[in-house]
């Protein structure tokens, strides 16, 4: 029988590359976002407009038999409001679909930092089991994914199925936010290394929908993965400075070496986010303190237990995935 999914935030990123995988699985794949995507709909998907955190969004779920929950609001600004909406709404009414749906296995894509306190040091090696959530948090966005995750999690029964995974700096080709902010800030001259040998995790796209396959396929009531959260990366750290420099040069840029003090960087994102809620701005500023731990701190993960019980293995080094981004720029656009 062939299987059919629903997946959430199918117009992004990771949730197109989870959708395209899907296709290649020979999946009925339905989906939602909040833009509308013909593409998408050229390839097979069945797509609907709405905002997940309305629950009429989940209507076309009905008769599938998971939902890859990866839609999500990003980013370090906006109001606490518009974070809950999307990130605890949102996944609330996923599982409430499960359930009203009798839609056996969710997946929801969590964030690693979701236990990284930022001011509370580097995170070094470090498996899931070994990190808590933080007493407090930074920014709303890892307070409200972190809410969403506890509700996810704690979701586990006999008639649902539930995984969370914790993908760290997903990029490569078709990115539309970590690229593109590297690349502009780059161009304008305004990119600064906070800690340039601190070592950092990432994932690329392919490997980064595939563990959300590897999730679906290992799910169910008795499977060890369920009920539980997974980092998972490329399983090899790298130096922040060669990694962003290897995605300059990637992109056709030249890489860059200037460098900030992490403290000055801190006291500048707590000044802008000040002067950017003194007028009501709703463009991100160019540095919040959020973006400023991130940047100055350590944050790689042992992805042991990925491997183990979601059978998630890389299919390539980082060097391997530089190259195939370096392809892409060269023959589609400096958009990635």
């Amino acid at each position: 029988m062939t299987q059919r999914v629903f997946i959430t935030g199918a117009g992004g990123f990771l949730g197109r590359a989870i959708a395209l995988q899907c296709l290649q699985r020979g999946y009925e794949v339905r989906g939602v976002a909040r833009g509308h995507y013909p593409a998408l709909e050229a390839l097979g998907v069945h797509m609907r407009q709405a905002d997940i955190a309305h629950p009429e969004a989940y209507a076309s779920a009905e008769g599938c038999d998971a939902i890859f929950h990866v839609a999500a609001k990003a980013g370090a600004w906006g109001s606490r409001a518009s974070y809950v909406s999307a990130n605890v709404t949102g996944t609330q009414n996923a599982l409430d679909a499960a359930r009203r749906f009798k839609i056996p296995k969710l997946i929801y894509t969590s964030s690693p930092s979701v236990v990284h306190a930022g001011s509370g040091g580097d995170i070094e090696g470090l498996s899931e089991a070994d990190l808590s959530y933080p007493d407090h948090y930074s920014a709303f966005y890892p307070e409200t994914k972190a809410e969403a995750e506890r509700i996810a999690l704690a979701a586990q029964s006999s008639a649902l199925s539930v995984v969370a995974l914790r993908p760290h700096l997903i990029w490569g080709p078709g990115d539309q936010h970590l690229i593109p902010r590297i690349l502009a800030r780059a161009d304008a001259g305004r990119l600064r290394h906070l800690a340039p040998h601190k070592l950092v995790d990432s994932v690329y796209i392919e490997d980064a929908a595939r563990a959300h396959l590897n999730a679906f396929d290992r799910l169910s009531p008795n499977a060890s993965c369920a009920g539980k959260a997974y980092f998972i990366s490329q399983g090899e750290p790298w130096e922040i400075q060669a990694l962003m420099n290897g995605i300059l040069e990637a992109c056709g840029r030249a890489p860059v070496h200037k460098t900030l003090s992490p403290r000055l960087a801190y006291m500048i994102g707590g000044a802008l986010e000040w002067a950017y809620r003194l007028v009501g701005a709703e463009r991100e500023p160019p540095m919040t303190r959020f973006i400023a731990e991130q940047l100055s701190t350590a944050h790689w993960f042992d992805i042991s237990a990925a491997r183990t019980e979601l059978g998630y293995e890389p299919t390539q080094d980082i060097r391997a995935c530089l190259e195939a981004l370096a392809r892409a720029c060269a023959t589609e656009s400096p958009k990635v």
